[in-house]
């Protein structure tokens, strides 16, 4: 690309709203419209190339969203949509996504089905990459909307993760403008334990932020189990900090020199004659020693089963089918 056509995509970049969808036929129309709507309205606007595309990824969805996004694909070229073979994950069916676009598109944008993420905040995604930004984030402004033990959650989530080392955006969840270049840069990373959102910061590319509102749900159910949250949360703990095994030595030992201690007291009082009970004293130190090498175990097991996974070097989607119409190829044939 010579200096001309990249001043060309960065002022009118070709832009493609990456979707990953589970289970979402009650919403996936209403998405599908708004969606529709606004990037003709950027292209109106002059913001983005007339030949910008929403690609929907289905995640392995067992009701009817991929028959319904199939329809709107053949009615209308504006959709293309990616099926993966079965429910790869929401993490994976990003990357599936924007791996496909990364050819094609200028920037990629992804966003959730429900849209809950505000979409007119693509604006002033388009217009920091314009100023020279590879990676755009959103955060939300606020966690109104959220129940009091998912708010909760998340704060200490986000904070123990930051104490732990990570690159992680706060109140950041996947909705995020990545340009080609990233793209190209995050293709080369082969982890099997994909976390995008401690990814990517990672990367070093120019970056800011877009701080939006979170809406309600226009129709249907999050997706998003407390299972798989939980799942989201030890992946990004245990993919991009060393900081817990580290912790556990430390915290051995403590325990190996509080244990000194005692047994220095123990043999002190049997010299000077004392009755020494010892059976609360010994009961509270082997429950709580018990559950420390528990819990040590629990996490070194964690990191073991991620470096099973990694040897393993299984993809992280198989596609099964796509509907995708090139942009390039739709302008060389006028």
């Amino acid at each position: 690309m010579n200096k001309t056509d990249l001043d060309n995509s960065r002022s009118m970049p070709l832009l493609v709203l990456v979707v990953p969808c589970y289970n979402e036929e009650e919403v996936i129309e209403k998405s599908a419209q708004v969606l529709s709507d606004k990037i003709r309205r950027l292209v109106a606007d002059g913001m983005v190339a007339k030949k910008s595309r929403i690609l929907f990824v289905d995640d392995g969805s067992r009701d009817d969203t991929f028959r319904i996004i199939s329809d709107l694909c053949r009615k209308d070229d504006i959709f293309c949509v990616v099926k993966l073979a079965g429910n790869s994950g929401h993490q994976n069916a990003i990357l599936a996504g924007m791996m496909t676009a990364k050819d094609t598109a200028d920037i990629v944008v992804t966003i959730d089905a429900d849209l809950q993420q505000d979409i007119e905040a693509l604006d002033d995604f388009i217009t920091k990459y314009k100023d020279g930004c590879e990676v755009v984030y959103g955060v939300r402004n606020d966690r109104n909307s959220d129940g009091w033990m998912k708010k909760t959650t998340a704060s200490i989530y986000y904070k123990l993760m930051r104490a732990l080392g990570s690159a992680v955006i706060p109140n950041h969840a996947d909705y995020r403008l990545i340009s080609s270049k990233a793209l190209k840069a995050l293709s080369g990373y082969s982890e099997v334990n994909m976390f995008l959102r401690g990814l990517i910061p990672t990367m070093g590319f120019r970056s800011d932020i877009v701080y939006f509102d979170v809406k309600e749900r226009e129709a249907g159910t999050s997706k998003y189990t407390l299972r798989k949250m939980f799942t989201l949360a030890m992946d990004g703990i245990t993919s991009f900090s060393t900081r817990p095994l580290h912790i556990i030595g430390a915290s051995g030992v403590i325990v190996v020199f509080l244990g000194l201690i005692l047994c220095i007291v123990s043999l002190v009082d049997w010299i000077n004659g004392k009755n020494v009970p010892g059976y609360t004293t010994l009961l509270i130190v082997m429950l709580v020693a018990t559950g420390a090498i528990l819990l040590s175990l629990g996490v070194i097991g964690e990191y073991i089963a991620k470096i099973y996974m990694e040897t393993k070097r299984r993809p992280h989607y198989i596609i099964d089918s796509v509907i995708w119409r090139d942009p390039a190829k739709d302008d060389e044939n006028g």
